[in-house]
């Protein structure tokens, strides 16, 4: 491969597929370049069978129900139960068979630019997406946990088709007659509750970006509504609005505060 330029080898190391022939050969050239580049080339290749051996743990739940003849899978997942403001978001994804998302994990753990990239990608291939929403004023009604529940029921009702089965991250949804498994941390674990993760969080997130336009003094587009140093100081600087949630401290602490005065 002496005779192959290094801008060569790196047009040749960017193919899908490179022959174990070819990739041995390259190891061989002494030039440091090279090496470089086949260093690359392999972290690449590790990292790619990494995420599919992930996809493949995380489908086990959903190839166990389609073995049982259950197509209609759906996840359900929230986004929001611990800010201070804005609502809780609740999704329902129901994938395809041959929908592979390799690289998909909780929502959490991915960067912005990965959350929108398979945002997209399950908005185009997805079966039924359902989102719901509890704002902030029906989580002081009731507390977060049962608006928790509400917003997982509405995004469930809002899917295209009726889901055959739920897997669900941590909860039971009692009300809802479909069968249903709960699956702790099971946005980590099965592809379709991190793909409702996923939805529910970029769903969230451009909700609270525009609350931030609509309120240009609490960076509701930056904490998203969670109790950080900037928000707090925000909320003594300027009070408390629609969106926050009246019945979690330090709100409350705030109007008694305001009460006293």
């Amino acid at each position: 491969m002496e005779n192959y330029t290094i801008s060569e080898i790196k047009n040749l190391l960017q193919q899908d597929i490179v022959e174990d022939s070819i990739l041995e050969k390259l190891k061989e050239d002494n030039r440091i370049g090279v090496q470089r580049l086949v260093r690359q080339y392999e972290k690449k290749v590790q990292r790619e069978y990494d995420e599919f051996q992930k996809f493949i743990t995380m489908s086990i739940y959903e190839n166990e129900l389609r073995y049982n003849g259950i197509d209609l899978i759906a996840g359900v997942d929230e986004v929001g139960r611990g800010p201070l403001a804005g609502p809780v978001v609740a999704a329902a994804v129901i994938l395809p068979t041959d929908c592979w998302l390799f690289g998909i994990d909780d929502s959490k753990k991915l960067s912005e630019a990965k959350r929108q990239y398979f945002y997209e990608e399950i908005q185009k291939h997805a079966i039924g997406i359902g989102v719901g929403i509890c704002t902030s004023e029906e989580i002081d009604r009731l507390n977060i946990y049962e608006a928790t529940k509400l917003a997982m029921e509405r995004a469930i009702n809002h899917l295209q088709q009726q889901p055959q089965h739920l897997l669900l991250d941590a909860i039971q949804l009692p009300r809802v007659n479909i069968a249903q498994t709960s699956i702790i941390k099971g946005d980590a674990k099965s592809v379709s509750i991190a793909a409702a993760s996923i939805v529910a969080k970029v769903t969230r997130d451009a909700y609270m970006k525009d609350l931030g336009e609509k309120y240009p003094n609490y960076g509701f587009e930056r904490h998203v509504g969670y109790g950080t140093k900037e928000h707090l100081q925000a909320i003594e600087d300027y009070g408390i609005v629609a969106e926050h949630r009246k019945s979690f401290e330090p709100i409350r602490s705030k109007q008694k505060k305001i009460t006293k005065m």
